[in-house]
């Protein structure tokens, strides 16, 4: 019979699936990759338990967790828990600190001949452990941070590296005003957890890791702290590219991209594309001042007309420019004279790539 486990670095180096019995709320709150949510007491249940708890104890919560796990309620757990204990025999359970939750579960369960294990310490010490290894892993770790201005194709070229963590990729978002993507954001509890997941992962071999230089937020997640001040301190490798080509691949990406993701939108995707970027656009009018703000939006709406009649995305790449050139490269250019960081290399992004599939990058983390 397998037993219950507290190795928590097993679980996370193999995504051993996880069976997530905590109310819904909770698990939205934050969870883990592996995990999915087949909650013990739903959301309401769970709030009149913790107010039993306070008032009149443990043990009065217990009887009343009783009470409200009706034959019904039973019955719906029981399916969904044996439905996943047979899809995934070697996985585990856990609730948020390994107790009540958890061994009412596996009691229920052995009332219908199911033996399934538990996650010692649940879910809170999980959390702690991967907070644990983020830190200890931004420390340790070495990292080659992969910079350029907006457009320069970044994120395609950590993925030529041997070793690489992909920021943007964890929070489904590309970063800036315009980055957001067909997928949801995670929490910022998934997403500090997924890359410590990665880096754990990583830290299994040597050699260093390439990371796109980001800002302190991606979308709405924030970059943990740890990981800010190791990716300062990391050594560059600088992609430089012409403004028009930068401005042909942002098109590429936001655009022809973005019209895949209204496929199935009421209105056609050209309209409801630039609806979003419409808005995007209002998100840094105060940065670009009103005159220039009025010129890009109207020169933006005609772009937008001109996408509807004839499927021409190439329409937007001035008005790209335009932004490049008076505000993103701006902003970018005076971060970078702020750096001190050491350039490793650089070069446009066909060279860029094929240093970084050639190079060794055995770097140690420095002093």
């Amino acid at each position: 019979m397998r037993t219950d486990t507290a190795n928590y670095t097993d679980i996370f180096l193999n995504d051993i699936p996880l069976m997530d019995v905590r109310a819904p709320v909770e698990f939205v709150r934050g969870a883990f990759p592996s995990a999915r949510n087949h909650p013990l007491l739903d959301n309401h249940q769970r709030e009149l338990i913790g107010t039993e708890y306070k008032n009149k104890g443990q043990q009065a919560a217990i009887d009343l967790g009783w009470r409200l796990a009706t034959d019904e309620v039973r019955s719906l757990c029981l399916s969904q828990w044996s439905a996943f204990v047979r899809k995934h025999p070697q996985g585990y359970l856990y609730c948020f600190r390994g107790g009540l939750r958890s061994r009412m579960t596996q009691k229920l369960l052995r009332s219908n001949n199911i033996e399934y294990p538990i996650v010692e310490g649940g879910y809170k010490t999980m959390r702690q452990f991967l907070l644990n290894k983020l830190e200890k892993h931004c420390t340790q770790l070495p990292f080659i941070v992969v910079a350029g201005h907006t457009g320069s194709g970044k994120t395609e070229l950590i993925q030529a590296a041997r070793r690489y963590i992909d920021l943007e990729g964890i929070a489904k978002h590309r970063g800036s005003s315009f980055g957001r993507t067909s997928s949801s954001q995670p929490s910022q509890i998934d997403f500090e957890n997924q890359i410590s997941i990665d880096l754990l992962k990583l830290s299994q071999q040597t050699g260093a890791i390439a990371i796109e230089d980001e800002s302190r937020l991606i979308g709405r997640c924030a970059l943990p702290p740890v990981l800010q001040t190791a990716m300062k301190a990391a050594p560059r490798v600088l992609i430089e590219e012409p403004l028009e080509t930068r401005a042909q691949r942002i098109v590429q990406d936001y655009v022809h991209e973005g019209l895949e993701r209204f496929k199935s939108s009421e209105k056609s995707a050209a309209e409801s594309l630039g609806e979003e970027l419409h808005l995007n656009l209002n998100k840094i009018s105060k940065r670009l001042g009103g005159l220039r703000y009025k010129q890009l939006n109207e020169a933006l709406a005609s772009a937008n007309q001109e996408l509807l009649r004839t499927n021409n995305s190439d329409v937007y790449i001035p008005i790209v420019v335009s932004l490049l050139r008076e505000y993103y490269d701006g902003s970018y250019d005076h971060l970078m004279k702020k750096s001190e960081q050491k350039i490793l290399y650089r070069g446009n992004y066909n060279e860029v790539q094929q240093w970084l599939k050639e190079s060794n990058h055995s770097l140690q983390k420095p002093e």
